[in-house]
C-alpha cells in the first residue's frame, strides 16, 4: 500500500458517552502534496489547523485557500473535500467531537457552515490540541478520558473563538441595559431558585427599587418575579415527581421549600393536582 502521509498521529476516545459536548478522535498529520478527502460527508464535527504548507478546502460549493494560521471547519451532513496542495503540502492538527451543543458552540464563536474557516490560529491554539491528543494517551484514570478530553476541547474552541472575535455575533447587542439586567435576574432565578431569594434584595442588586424592578421584569419576561420564580419552582417540581424516587420533603427543599404542606398546597394551586395525586398520574402513563 502506497503511503499518503509523511506522518500521521491520532488518539481515539474509547471511553465516550453521550454528552453536549465529547471529543471523539485528536490527531497530527503531514500528507504528501496531492492529498485528496472527500467529497464526503460526515455525521460528526471535524476541525483541522494548518501549521504549515498550503491546501484548499470546499464547502456548500466555496472554495478557500488555506494556509499557516487558518483553521477549518466541517460540519454533519455538509458535503466537502479538501486536499493537499502539490509542491507545499499542508501539516495540520485535528479534532473530531459532537454532542449536543457542538453546533451551538462553533455558532457562538462565529462558525457556520456560510463561514468555515477562520484566521490567526495561534501557538495555544496548537498547544491544546496537543494537549487533547495526551489525554487519550496518558490518562491516569482511563474512565476520566472524556471529560478530560471534553474540557480540553472546550478551552480550544475558546482560544478559536478568541481569533475570530470580529465575527462573534453578540445576541445582546440589540438589548438595553434594563433589558440585560432583568435577563441576567431571570437567568439567576433559574439557578438559585431552590435559595431562599428576596426579589427586593435581587432588586436591589441590581439598582432598582423593588417596585419599579418588578414592573420592568414583567415587560421583559411577560410575568413578575415572583411569578416566575414560582413557576420555575413549580416546573423543577413536576420534573422531580416525574422522574425521581424523591419524599415530598425532599422535593420541597430542593425547591425552596422548608415546609412540605406549604409545598404541597402551592403545588396543587399551580398544577391542579396535590403532588402525590400528580405522581400517581405520571406512573399510569
Amino acid at each position: 500500500m502506497i503511503p499518503d502521509h509523511y506522518i500521521l498521529e491520532h488518539g481515539f476516545n474509547a471511553y465516550r458517552k453521550p454528552s453536549e459536548l465529547s471529543l471523539a478522535t485528536s490527531g497530527y498529520g503531514r500528507p504528501m502534496g496531492g492529498h485528496k478527502i472527500g467529497p464526503a460527508i460526515h455525521d460528526y464535527y471535524l476541525i483541522h489547523t494548518v501549521k504549515s504548507g498550503r491546501g484548499q478546502f470546499i464547502c456548500r460549493g466555496k472554495r478557500y485557500n488555506c494556509s499557516a494560521g487558518d483553521t477549518f471547519y466541517i460540519f454533519p451532513g455538509e458535503l466537502f473535500s479538501y486536499e493537499a496542495d502539490a509542491k507545499n503540502p499542508w501539516e495540520y492538527l485535528w479534532a473530531s467531537f459532537n454532542g449536543r451543543m457542538a453546533g451551538e458552540l462553533l455558532r457562538l464563536i462565529g462558525v457556520t457552515p456560510e463561514r468555515a474557516v477562520t484566521h490567526r490560529a495561534n501557538e495555544q491554539i496548537h498547544a491544546y490540541y496537543e494537549r487533547t491528543r495526551e489525554t487519550f494517551q496518558a490518562s491516569e484514570i482511563p474512565a476520566l478520558v472524556d471529560l478530560e478530553g471534553s474540557a480540553y476541547l472546550r478551552l480550544l474552541l475558546f482560544e478559536l473563538g478568541k481569533s475570530n472575535r470580529e465575527h462573534i455575533v453578540d445576541d445582546t447587542s440589540n438589548q438595553s441595559d434594563s433589558e440585560k439586567r432583568v435577563k441576567y435576574a431571570a437567568s439567576l432565578i433559574k439557578t438559585q431558585y431552590s435559595q431562599a431569594l428576596s426579589i427586593e434584595t435581587l432588586a436591589s442588586s441590581l439598582g432598582y427599587h423593588r417596585v419599579y424592578f418588578s414592573n420592568l421584569f414583567k415587560q421583559v419576561m411577560g410575568k413578575s418575579p415572583k411569578q416566575y420564580l414560582y413557576d420555575v419552582r413549580m416546573e423543577q417540581a413536576k420534573l422531580l415527581l416525574a422522574s425521581t424516587a424523591l419524599t415530598i420533603e425532599q422535593i420541597a427543599g430542593s425547591v425552596g421549600y422548608g415546609d412540605s404542606l406549604y409545598f404541597s398546597k402551592h403545588y396543587q394551586r399551580w398544577s391542579g393536582l396535590s403532588p402525590t395525586a400528580y405522581r400517581k398520574a405520571t406512573k399510569l402513563t
